[in-house]
């Protein structure tokens, strides 16, 4: 029987796939369990909607990425912070200062998980940080620490 993977399913495949398995199995588990439907005409056809709108869905996030990228490409922000007389700042600068700051000097909103950071900034200085927009967009930015006066 001709099925549509509608659920992950381990030893078959991904959601939209259309797999042949045997009749028993997708009559007594997979169609039950809600993991797969019947690969009827209608159901193909619905299954092809689908796809476009996905992919046109990622089409519109990949522009939305290159604009975005466009913005802030070479953008250098600066952020201040307490810190002591060897450099060490008292608190941290973490992705959420940086994506704040990114809002506040551009007008763009950037979520703080898009923000490559592998620990927060606990020194004065300039860093560079890449913003991961998109899995096909990634924008270096500098990010400039100083001292509050």
């Amino acid at each position: 029987m001709k099925i549509i993977l509608l659920e992950s399913v381990d030893t078959l495949g991904e959601p939209g796939e259309v797999v042949d398995v045997a009749d028993g199995y997708a009559r007594n588990y997979l169609i039950p369990r809600g993991l797969a439907q019947r690969a009827t005409k209608a159901h193909m056809a619905q299954l092809e909607e689908e796809l476009k709108r996905r992919r046109r869905a990622a089409d519109e996030a990949l522009d939305e990425a290159q604009k975005a990228s466009e913005r802030l490409e070479g953008l250098a922000i600066s952020l201040s912070a307490r810190a002591g007389a060897s450099g060490k700042l008292f608190g941290s600068v973490t992705s959420t200062d940086i994506a704040e700051a990114i809002e506040e000097e551009t007008g763009l909103a950037v979520d703080r998980r898009k923000i490559q950071l592998s620990e927060p900034i606990r020194e004065l200085g300039e860093r560079e940080v890449v913003l991961d927009l998109h899995a096909e967009v990634k924008v270096p930015i500098t990010v400039e620490v100083v001292a509050e006066a």
